[in-house]
């Protein structure tokens, strides 16, 4: 069964929701329906928005591999746990004017981190896995 990957995707769910509704809000305030009419907040908010649903469903993608393939525990947490902090620093960074570069640097750091050490984890826990004989 897999019980720790869906927590980090819940989370990231609601982190998704809260700024998907801050971009409707600003929308319904600015009376923009689409694109950003040039409003630079909206630009924003719809950046850190976006940048959450470019970056999270690869990230949970391979902590969910990662959980499938039996890795450890502490790993798969540590994952979660920094794709969810990295995620939210970077939407809280990148919301804000003037921008705290290191926050979103470090919200950078965490996702890239993450995607990186996924990546390698989840090829190495694969060719692992390979019968003798079948190899890359």
């Amino acid at each position: 069964m897999i019980a720790i990957t869906p927590i980090y995707a819940g989370v990231l769910a609601l982190v998704f929701l809260v700024l998907s509704a801050r971009v409707a809000r600003r929308r319904i305030g600015a009376r923009i329906a689409l694109g950003t009419g040039g409003d630079p907040r909206l630009l924003r908010l719809t950046r850190a928005q976006g940048n959450c649903a470019e970056y999270a469903p690869i990230g949970l993608l391979l902590v969910l591999l990662i959980e499938l393939q039996g890795g450890p525990e502490w790993l798969i947490h540590g994952l979660g746990l920094a794709l969810v902090v990295g995620r939210t620093l970077h939407a809280v960074a990148v919301s804000r004017e003037p921008e705290p570069l290191p926050l979103r640097v470090a919200g950078m750091v965490l996702t890239f981190s993450v995607l990186a050490i996924g990546a390698l984890s989840t090829l190495g826990f694969a060719l692992a896995q390979l019968p003798a004989g079948i190899g890359v």
